[in-house]
């Protein structure tokens, strides 16, 4: 699956759009748009890639991404056996900034409008009281269309200006340095770390998948991410880790070698150097969070 400038569906005559998704996976590349876009996960699980940020994502993810932010949502390997007992399903929305800042203009919502978009230009997953109040707008969304729509929609907007129940994605320093052109190289080289991180993977074989010599891949894919290529490896299996050990169902030398790790004290090295905690202090944290 090659990546490509993905038609949002929007043009001069439609700025709004909803897309409902009812996959056996996800199904779209790596890419970025000039449009924005919010994404809400109502069933299925898997990875996330948004800039330079990599997470899990599980059914409620909701994540309000800026323009021209590369990002690829790809699901764990189970899915693509198209099992009975897995679906995906999601709704997207698509909009046009431009459209929105025009509604609200000479309006006093208007600058904390243009903020939030600002923001989203990292990409913000949105959290606590003000994702569960958006649930319900969502599940509007599905039971309306045209001006009724439109206005659940803004109101979407509204609540998420007004917010600051969000994390950041990507980091503070990120800039899409991507072409079209670089996209198709990651899309190849993401699916293919998504898929296979948890074995060992030579530089020589991931250089490959890009088609260039390793030396030419270590300077390109730092280059366009700003992070090297052993430093991104270890984030994908570290975020598979923390989703193992919020589980709860694994030793931590069992998460250790799902996640990649043959070692456990390289596992623990290179868990606290990106958490800044031990994999059994990450646990017992997110087990008190869970009882509170």
């Amino acid at each position: 699956m090659k990546a490509r400038l993905i038609d949002t569906g929007l043009d001069a005559n439609r700025q709004f759009r909803v897309k409902h998704v009812d996959e056996y996976f996800l199904n779209s590349p790596f890419h970025f748009h000039e449009s924005c876009e919010i994404v809400l996960i109502e069933e299925g699980y898997g990875k996330r890639i948004v800039g330079d940020h990599i997470d899990d994502f599980d059914k409620g993810d909701l994540v309000f991404m800026g323009p021209n932010l590369p990002h690829i949502w790809q699901n764990d390997n189970l899915y693509f056996q198209k099992r009975k007992d897995l679906r995906v399903k999601a709704t997207v929305l698509y909009f046009e900034p431009a459209m929105v800042l025009s509604l609200v203009a000479g309006m006093d919502e208007a600058i904390a409008v243009q903020m939030l978009f600002t923001k989203a230009c990292r990409g913000l997953s949105v959290k606590s009281s003000t994702h569960t109040y958006l649930l319900e707008r969502f599940h509007a969304i599905h039971a309306t269309d045209g001006l009724k729509q439109l206005s659940v929609f803004l109101e979407i907007i509204d609540v998420l200006s007004k917010s600051d129940d969000f994390d950041y994605l990507a980091s503070d320093n990120y800039r899409n340095a991507m072409t079209i052109k670089d996209a198709g190289r990651f899309n190849d080289v993401y699916q293919f770390l998504i898929t296979n991180f948890h074995r060992e993977i030579p530089l020589e074989e991931i250089a490959g998948v890009a088609r260039m010599s390793p030396t030419a891949f270590c300077r390109y894919f730092k280059a366009r991410t700003q992070k090297s290529f052993v430093t991104f490896l270890q984030e994908i299996r570290v975020s598979h880790a923390c989703k193992l050990l919020r589980q709860d169902q694994l030793s931590v030398m069992e998460v250790a070698l799902e996640s990649g790790y043959n070692n456990l004290v390289n596992f623990n090295k290179c868990f606290k150097g990106i958490t800044s905690q031990s994999p059994s202090e990450y646990r017992k944290k997110t087990r008190s969070e869970l009882v509170t």
